[in-house]
């Protein structure tokens, strides 16, 4: 790691946790604004007596450390100077008792670094040094309360070693997150700085459990020390990555720590061991949000171009295999296409994995805009594969339909994965996809047909035997569509359901019959319900769901059938609430059909519907039928 200006001789950076911050806490812990004196019963001289024997109070000492107990030493030193500070003046301390102040500031001082190599220790995994690193805290403790009694006597002598123990606890979170010792052989695939995040983050989460599991006991509970210990390892590992992302990273690194710091870091705290000894909101950002915007341009902008990367692959599969002729993939006997199941399995695990890595939805919605690009390169080769009409393109078509299905529902269904205009204009698309592919596969159907739909509407038309014919042709033509994909096959049989209604409407209303005798409109009337219950029985044996065409030639015929202009004035007024596409022109068509009528008739009928129209509520009504007319 750099050295910076603002770095320690050591090359540490120095980390902006405050150095008082166990002070503070010692402090609220003892509370008290004139704090008691030390706990020195059973070491302390009483008054009139003498001091214990130097050599006798250096063997104790020597006892104390050597059995680490830290607590009792500090106690000892303590009364120590408490005894030398009693002593009647300040020229006597200075001529009798200058060589005890040096041996006691010498065994101040040694037992000062045993405490401090004591915290050093407190995160080794061989051995347990639990009872002595408690000792030590009672120590540092008992220093504190000693720090305030000297502040109130004016002494600047001070030992101050709660500061000596956060710096110490700060060098050994720095130590051992520069030089991890869990987990340091990475993945082969991982660049050096993946490996080195991992074996930190690795490190970290050890390291936290063994404060949770053994150091926190060696604390009294108001010290929070698993957050303390949390927070140095934030901040060391923050300043890792603040020196990291300075460079220039490559896409792989880029992502991994994006990923790391916005997933897998939060969820190291999701361990239920440390999720209540740790506030995870006060610790705040790795990074900041300007290193953070960085990372996520750069990642967002890999990932769209991984997603136009693979649908350029995927597409391209597709025209090569149209341009050598091969038939489509068959699965249960239907024409089928892998394009569209690829590209949503690709877009939603990338957007899905985005979201986590850049904790923003909205954000990860960016990279689906080359699928708008890929629908519009799609449009224009299903244009190519229609013009070029080769032997292989039928098929194509039904396998493009599946396609466009899969498109629409998942474009409906997911919207929360797409930018709402990327959504509506890759709609615009499937929509105008569709509607090509269904006229290429149903105009070769209707021109069949054409020899029949001609007798409809004039005097063969009231025989059977004509419109048994045109379905006779009609169920036969049927059968070209078993192969279309399930689940736009129903769609295309009601297309076509509807597009033989409209024609058989719009055959009647060109006027070629005219049915002047009651007799002759009765009979049309019957021959009209029967071709709509024929019609119907086909087409929903086939697939069709659009059983409301039958009740459009059922009303139809109900208007030739009736005589009574009052009664035709609310049959027509019916039809038209019904179907508000219905328009004046195809009235009178419908109504010169019936001779007998005449033309003021006629126009009171028209006049009652026109009415009757102007009153209802816009966007009322049913399917568009009529327009289509």
């Amino acid at each position: 790691m750099r050295i910076r200006s603002d770095s320690a001789p050591n090359g540490r950076r120095n980390i902006p946790l405050s150095p008082t911050w166990f002070r503070d806490k010692l402090q609220r812990i003892v509370g008290h604004p004139s704090p008691p004196p030390v706990e020195e019963d059973l070491l302390a001289v009483p008054d009139g007596s003498q001091p214990p024997e130097p050599a006798a109070g250096n063997a104790k000492f020597k006892d104390f450390l050597d059995g680490q107990c830290f607590h009792e030493a500090s106690l000892l030193l303590i009364c120590r100077e408490n005894s030398l500070i009693r002593r009647t003046s300040e020229e006597e301390r200075l001529q009798h008792h200058a060589a005890e102040m040096d041996k006691l500031a010498a065994d101040r001082s040694h037992l000062q670094s045993l405490v401090v190599q004591c915290l050093q220790g407190s995160l080794a995994s061989e051995g347990d040094n639990s009872e002595a690193l408690r000792s030590a805290v009672k120590a540092i403790y008992l220093e504190e309360k000693q720090d305030l009694l000297r502040r109130q006597s004016g002494c600047q002598n001070l030992s101050e070693w709660q500061t000596l123990h956060d710096s110490t606890l700060r060098s050994l979170v720095q130590d051992r997150l520069e030089d991890p010792h869990s987990g340091r052989a990475g993945q082969r695939d991982q660049s050096h700085i993946q490996s080195h995040i991992q074996s930190m983050g690795r490190q970290l989460k050890e390291d936290l459990l063994l404060v949770v599991r053994r150091v926190k006991a060696c604390y009294p509970p108001e010290a929070k020390i698993c957050h303390f210990y949390a927070t140095l390892y934030h901040q060391t590992l923050s300043t890792a990555l603040r020196d990291i992302v300075e460079f220039v990273l490559d896409d792989q690194d880029c992502s991994f720590i994006l990923r790391w710091v916005n997933e897998y870091f939060p969820g190291i705290f999701e361990n239920p061991e440390l999720a209540g000894e740790i506030d995870v909101a006060a610790l705040g950002e790795l990074l900041p949000e300007m290193s953070l915007q960085c990372l996520e341009v750069q990642h967002l902008s890999k990932q769209q171009a991984e997603l136009a990367t693979f649908t350029n692959r995927v597409l391209e599969e597709e025209v090569k295999q149209w341009d050598q002729g091969a038939e489509p993939s068959t699965e249960e006997g239907r024409c089928v296409s892998h394009l569209a199941y690829d590209v949503i399995q690709f877009i939603n695990g990338m957007v899905t994995a985005a979201e986590k890595v850049v904790r923003s939805l909205q954000k990860a919605q960016t990279i689906t805009y080359p699928l708008l690009d890929l629908m519009q390169r799609y449009k224009v080769h299903q244009e190519e594969v229609i013009k070029m009409n080769k032997a292989n393109t039928k098929a194509y078509m039904k396998a493009h339909l599946g396609c466009v299905e899969q498109f629409r529902d998942f474009l409906h269904k997911k919207t929360h994965l797409f930018p709402e205009t990327v959504r509506e204009d890759c709609l615009c698309v499937l929509a105008d996809m569709k509607q090509s592919a269904c006229n290429y596969l149903l105009s070769p159907v209707h021109k069949v047909l054409k020899p029949q739909y001609q007798k409809l509407g004039t005097s063969d038309w009231l025989k059977k035997n004509a419109f048994q014919k045109l379905l006779d042709t009609l169920e036969k033509e049927l059968q070209q569509f078993q192969d279309v994909p399930h689940t736009c096959r129903q769609e295309l049989i009601g297309r076509l359901h509807q597009e033989v209604t409209e024609e058989y409407v719009r055959r009647l209303l060109r006027g070629d019959l005219r049915l002047k005798a009651r007799e002759q409109q009765e009979m049309a009337c019957a021959v009209m319900i029967n071709n709509a219950e024929s019609l119907r029985k086909l087409f929903t044996k086939e697939g069709s769901k659009e059983v409301w065409l039958e009740e459009i030639l059922i009303k139809i015929a109900e208007v030739l059938k009736l005589q009574d202009v009052p009664a035709i004035q609310v049959q027509v007024v019916s039809l038209g609430s019904t179907y508000p596409d219905l328009r004046e022109a195809q009235v009178s068509a419908l109504l010169k059909l019936k001779a007998n009528l005449s033309k003021a008739h006629r126009k009171t009928i028209k006049a009652t519907l026109s009415d009757a129209l102007k009153e209802a509520i816009p966007g009322t009504g049913s399917h568009p039928f009529f327009s289509n007319i």
